[in-house]
């Protein structure tokens, strides 16, 4: 007997995945989680029936998400990640000698818990003595934070059930507060391609034109994620993502990567006509 893991795109579209084997089957108090083997993603973990990662192409969504901000900020010390439970945030920023400080903030302690056992290739930095690991809902966290912190990645999940409120104008705004007065907020910004998606994607993206001055949005290309056309959100309060990027001093750190490079960091921010026509429908 084959097993297969699908998932509903849209009412119309599935996307399935050969199954070897389930590793893990669980219910926190706030969703369920899996964790499957398959032949051609390695092992990938979901939430609730939603892909979150697969081990052969998280490093897209890590790298986009985490090198994009730290390439434009010139000092990025403190930094606040809300979600991140599988750790690939905080193993793409610990590659940085600069980071001073990491305050972790997930909700549910058994996504961490899992990760920690199963995916051990995006959740092997947590030990990192610059982690603090939080265990508590992400809007909370952050409504007592104020001109703290010099970047903000907000790695979400979809927004229904536990990541919900972090698509909201009170988070962005707190998130605003929270920020030092260079601050920058990255967050992964939804599809734009199947049209539930692109609405979603546009509520969040006028909440955040809403809340900051410098407010653009990147795209990656992500396999496993609805249509494969996934995007991000770059708001700042000073810096703009490609007038305030220094390729030359991000290229001297050395750091290996496989998809993110500073000639993709400027195409990524060159939109489709149709997903500019979005986001100005909002703006």
């Amino acid at each position: 007997m084959q097993l297969w893991f699908t998932e509903k795109h849209t009412p119309n579209v599935d996307f399935s995945i050969k199954v070897d084997r389930q590793l893990y089957s669980g219910r926190s108090a706030f969703q369920r989680i899996d964790v499957f083997e398959s032949k051609e993603f390695g092992r990938f973990l979901t939430l609730d029936g939603y892909m979150m990662l697969t081990e052969k192409d998280e490093f897209i969504y890590h790298e986009m998400i985490v090198h994009v901000p730290m390439a434009v900020h010139p000092s990025p010390r403190r930094i606040l990640v809300i979600g991140a439970g599988d750790g690939g945030v905080v193993r793409e920023l610990t590659r940085y000698d600069s980071v001073q400080h990491i305050d972790l903030v997930e909700i549910d302690e058994m996504v961490v818990t899992v990760c920690k056992e199963y995916l051990q290739q995006t959740a092997c930095r947590f030990d990192d003595k610059r982690v603090t690991i939080h265990y508590q809902d992400g809007l909370k966290f952050v409504r007592h934070c104020e001109d703290e912190y010099d970047l903000i990645i907000v790695d979400s999940t979809d927004p229904f059930g536990p990541g919900e409120g972090l698509f909201t104008k009170e988070f962005y705004g707190n998130c605003f507060k929270a920020l030092k007065n260079d601050g920058i907020m990255v967050n992964q910004h939804e599809s734009p391609f199947y049209s539930v998606d692109a609405v979603a994607m546009q509520r969040a993206h006028k909440r955040i034109v809403e809340s900051f001055p410098i407010s653009r949005v990147y795209q990656a290309h992500i396999p496993t994620y609805p249509s494969g056309h996934w995007l991000f959100g770059f708001a700042s309060k000073k810096y703009h993502p490609e007038k305030d990027f220094d390729a030359k001093k991000w290229n001297a750190l050395g750091l290996a990567t496989r998809y993110y490079n500073t000639r993709l960091h400027t195409g990524a921010f060159c939109l489709p006509n149709y997903v500019e026509e979005l986001l100005e429908d909002v703006e």
